[in-house]
C-alpha cells in the first residue's frame, strides 16, 4: 500500500484530535495523514494529506475491506471512535491526544466489539513535511525510536513490527473484549525516550478533561449540539501556553480542486479576534477569552505602523512563505506552502478588529487592561494618519491596493469602539477628536462606497463589484438594518452571490450551470448572511439558511473554509475556527430571534 495515492480523497473524510498544542488530522480509513510535532505550525512528520503515503502516515484498519465505517466523538471531546464493521467482526479504533503534562503523546486503542477481525498497521514517520527518512531501532523489545537530526518519535505496542522498504508494518487479530494499545511519543532526541503513558488511564483523564470543559458551556438552546461541537474544535485549535487560536489545523487545502490559492493557516489572525471572543464570551468561557485577548495585547505591542494582520502561536511575526516542491499537493493542488506572506500586508481592517475584540472582552465583564488605553490611543494615532489609503483588504488580495469598503468601515469601527469605551469608562482621552474622524470615515463610506445605480455597497470605491465582507456593516453597528442603503446591499447580494442556498465571497460572474468558476462559497460568509436575515425579521428565511449550512458538516460535524456546491464536497484548510466561530454566533444570534418571538405570541 505504500507509495500508493488515496483515491478520491476528500477533506471532509477526515476528523482531528488533538492536545491543545497541535493536532492530528484522521482518515475514514483509519490513517493518519497530518500530524506537526510539537506545535501546530512545526513541521510535519506525517505528511500524506498533501502527498501519498511515502510523505508519512500511520494507518491501523482491519485487512479486509469494511462492510461500513461509521465515526462519532465521545460526547463533545475531541475522542475519535472509528467503527470498522466486516464480515468477522467489528472493531473500534480509538484516537486522543491527551493534554499534555511535560509530554506529546498520540494514543490509539483498537477495541473488540463483535467477533474476530485481522488488522494490519503500516506506521511511515517522515520528519520535515516528508522529506527526512528517520533511522529507526527497536526499544526494549516493545517497540521502536525513530530518530532524524533534532527529532524523536517513540512507538509503543505488544505488536510485533518489522521493516520493510522503509516503512514499518505489521498484523494481529483482535477478539471481542480484547484491546490493543499503540502510543506514539514526541520529544528532542538528545534527550532520553520519554516514559510511555498508560493507554487506558489516559483514556480517562482525557474523558474528564473534555467532560469539565464542556460542563462550563452556557449553550443550552436549540443549537446546542453544533454548538459545543464547534465550541470543541475552537479549543482544539487553541495554542494553551500562550491562549493563541490558530485559523485552521492545515495549510495548503486548496480552495479550488487543483488550483494554487493555497495557503498555510497555522497562524492566528487578529480578524478572528472580535468574533472569538463574541463567540466565548457568550458561551461561557471567560478564561478561554481573556486568555485570546491577552494573546492579542502581546502581540500587537509595539510600533503601530508595524502592526501585522497574523503572527505566530507565541506572537511571532516572520511568517516568511515558501514552497515545498517535494509534495504533490491534495490531489494534486499545488503549490504547498509553509508561512504565510500576506502577514506583511497592509489591511486597515485589522486596527477596527482589535478596537471591537477590546470591546467585546469588556462587555463580557473582563477587567480592562492597563496598558490598553496607551496603545489603543498610539494605534488611532496612527490610523487617522493612514486610513484613507488603499489597503489589500479583508481576502488579502495579492495584486493592487484598493480603497475597499470593509477596510474603511472597520476604521470607523475602531474610533467608534474607542468613543463609545470613552464614553462608558470615563477614561482620559481626546474623544471629540475621535468623533470628528469617525463621522468623517462614516461620511466617506456613505459617499465613496455606495453606488446609486445598483441601490448598494460595493468591494471598493469606484467598483461596480459586490463583496460578501459587505454582510458585516449592520453586523458592526455602521448603519441600521432596516435603512434602504443596507436592505438594497442585502438584497444585491442575494441576487447575484447566493447560490444555492450559500454566499460566494465577490462576484466572479457564473459558467452554463449557474454556479461562480473557481472557489466555492465561503461558509463564514453565509453565516454571516443568516445573521442579516434575522435582523431583518426574516427569521424563517434565516433558520432555513442554518439548517442548511449545518447540514454541510461533516459526520463528525467539523467545517472547512468552503464548501464547492458544484462538486458538493467541502475545500479550504480543515478545520477552520472562521467557520465554526461564525456558526456559534449565528446559531446564537437565532436562537435569542426565536425566543423573543416566542415571547411575543
Amino acid at each position: 500500500m505504500s507509495g500508493v495515492a488515496k483515491p478520491d480523497r476528500r477533506i471532509e473524510d477526515y476528523a482531528l484530535v488533538g492536545d491543545c498544542e497541535t493536532a492530528a488530522l484522521v482518515g475514514r480509513d483509519g490513517s493518519i495523514d497530518w500530524l506537526c510535532w510539537p506545535r501546530f505550525d512545526s513541521s510535519a512528520c506525517f505528511a500524506a494529506l498533501l502527498g501519498d503515503p511515502e510523505n508519512g502516515r500511520w494507518l491501523i484498519a482491519p485487512k479486509e475491506a469494511p462492510l461500513r465505517t461509521t465515526r462519532h466523538y465521545i460526547d463533545t471531546s475531541l475522542i475519535l471512535v472509528t467503527v470498522f464493521e466486516t464480515t468477522t467482526g467489528t472493531v473500534e479504533l480509538v484516537d486522543f491526544m491527551p493534554p499534555r503534562d511535560g509530554i506529546a503523546d498520540l494514543v490509539r486503542l483498537v477495541r473488540g466489539v463483535r467477533g474476530q477481525v485481522d488488522l494490519h498497521t503500516e506506521f511511515i514517520l517522515r520528519f520535515d513535511y516528508g522529506s527526512i527518512v528517520p533511522w529507526v531501532e527497536r526499544l526494549d523489545g516493545k517497540g521502536l525510536r525513530a530518530i532524524g537530526g533534532p527529532e524523536m518519535a517513540i512507538l509503543r505496542t505488544p505488536i510485533p513490527l518489522e521493516g520493510r522498504d522503509f516503512t514499518t508494518v505489521g498484523e494481529f487479530t483482535v477478539n471481542a473484549g480484547e484491546v490493543v494499545p499503540f502510543v506514539l511519543s514526541y520529544g528532542p532526541s538528545h534527550l532520553q525516550p520519554p516514559d510511555g503513558v498508560d493507554p487506558e488511564r489516559a483514556l480517562q483523564e482525557t474523558k474528564a478533561f473534555w467532560h469539565a470543559w464542556s460542563n462550563r458551556c452556557t449553550s443550552e438552546g436549540c443549537w446546542s449540539e453544533p454548538v459545543r461541537r464547534s465550541l470543541s474544535v475552537l479549543k482544539g485549535l487553541t495554542y494553551a501556553p500562550t491562549g493563541g487560536i490558530v485559523a485552521a489545523a492545515t495549510t495548503s487545502l486548496p480552495e479550488e480542486a487543483g488550483g494554487v490559492r493555497n495557503w498555510d493557516y497555522r497562524y492566528c489572525w487578529l480578524r478572528d479576534a472580535a468574533f472569538t471572543l463574541r463567540a466565548l464570551g457568550r458561551a461561557g468561557y471567560y478564561e478561554e477569552a481573556r486568555d485570546w485577548r491577552d494573546w492579542l495585547l502581546r502581540a500587537v505591542a509595539g510600533s503601530p505602523d508595524q502592526l501585522q494582520i497574523m503572527y505566530g502561536l507565541g506572537g511571532e511575526r516572520r511568517l516568511a512563505e515558501w514552497e515545498v516542491d517535494w509534495l504533490s499537493g491534495f490531489d494534486g493542488a499545488r503549490p504547498v506552502r509553509i508561512g504565510n506572506a500576506a502577514a506583511t500586508q497592509l489591511q486597515l481592517d485589522v486596527f477596527g478588529e482589535i478596537a471591537d475584540a477590546m470591546f467585546q472582552a469588556h462587555k463580557h465583564g473582563m477587567a480592562p487592561v492597563n496598558r490598553w488605553s496607551a496603545i489603543a490611543r498610539a494605534f488611532l494615532d496612527h490610523l487617522e494618519t493612514i486610513w484613507r489609503e488603499p489597503d489589500e483588504g479583508i481576502w488579502e488580495v495579492r495584486g493592487p491596493r484598493q480603497c475597499f469598503t470593509h477596510s474603511k468601515v472597520m476604521a470607523w469601527v475602531a474610533f467608534d469602539r474607542a468613543v463609545k469605551w470613552v464614553e462608558q469608562l470615563g477614561v482620559e482621552s481626546p474623544v471629540e477628536r475621535w468623533r470628528k474622524v469617525r463621522d468623517a470615515i462614516h461620511d466617506d463610506v456613505c459617499r465613496y462606497g455606495f453606488d446609486n445605480e445598483l441601490g448598494s455597497f460595493v468591494q471598493a470605491y469606484g467598483s461596480k463589484v459586490l463583496d460578501a465582507s459587505l454582510l458585516l456593516l449592520p453586523i458592526v453597528g455602521f448603519l441600521p438594518p432596516s435603512d434602504p442603503r443596507i436592505v438594497g446591499t442585502v438584497r444585491a447580494i442575494e441576487r447575484r452571490l447566493l447560490v444555492d442556498g450559500l454566499v460566494f465571497r465577490y462576484d466572479t460572474g457564473k459558467t452554463d450551470d449557474g454556479l461562480p468558476p473557481g472557489e466555492g462559497a465561503f461558509l463564514a460568509c453565509s453565516f454571516w448572511f443568516v445573521d442579516n436575515l434575522i435582523l431583518q425579521g426574516r427569521a424563517a428565511e434565516a433558520r432555513k439558511m442554518f439548517e442548511r449550512l449545518l447540514a454541510l458538516r461533516n459526520d463528525v460535524g467539523l467545517l472547512a473554509e468552503e464548501y464547492d456546491p458544484r462538486a458538493r464536497r467541502q475545500m479550504g484548510n480543515f478545520p477552520q475556527a472562521f467557520s465554526h466561530v461564525s456558526l456559534v454566533n449565528t446559531a446564537y444570534n437565532l436562537d435569542l430571534c426565536e425566543k423573543r418571538s416566542e415571547e411575543r405570541v
